[in-house]
C-alpha cells in the first residue's frame, strides 16, 4: 500500500448536510483557506471532515490533540538510531507531502 492510499477514505461516509456547510468548506478549500469546525462533542465534526475528504478525493490524516503534544509531534523531528541521525516526518509534514487534509481533532486540548 502506498503512503497516500493508507490515508484515503475508500467508501462514502454517511453525512447529512444541515445547512450550507459542504459548500462553505468547498469554497474555503478552493481558496486554500484553513477551516475550524466547532461544535459540542458528538455533533459530527469528525464525520463531516471525513466526508469532505472523500468528496474532494483527498487523503485524510487525523491527529488526536492533547495537552502533551508539541510542535515537533506535528511537524517532525530528528531521531538517533544505529545508522545515525534521521528525520521522521510528523503528520503535518506528511499531509503537506502527499496533499492530504490534516484534521487536528480537539485542537483546544493542545498547548499553545
Amino acid at each position: 500500500m502506498s503512503d497516500v492510499e493508507q490515508y484515503r477514505i475508500a467508501e462514502e461516509p454517511f453525512y447529512r448536510s444541515i445547512s450550507n456547510e459542504v459548500e462553505l468548506y468547498e469554497a474555503a478549500y478552493a481558496e486554500r483557506l484553513p477551516v475550524m469546525v466547532k461544535g459540542p462533542t458528538g455533533c459530527g465534526k469528525s464525520r463531516f471532515i471525513e466526508y469532505m475528504a472523500w468528496k474532494l478525493g483527498k487523503p485524510l490524516i487525523t491527529v488526536a490533540c492533547n495537552e502533551d503534544m508539541t510542535a515537533s509531534d506535528l511537524v517532525g523531528r530528528y531521531l538517533l538510531d544505529a545508522d545515525g541521525t534521521r528525520w521522521l516526518d510528523g503528520p503535518l509534514t506528511v499531509a503537506a507531502r502527499i496533499g492530504a487534509i490534516c484534521y487536528l481533532d480537539e485542537i483546544v486540548e493542545a498547548r499553545q
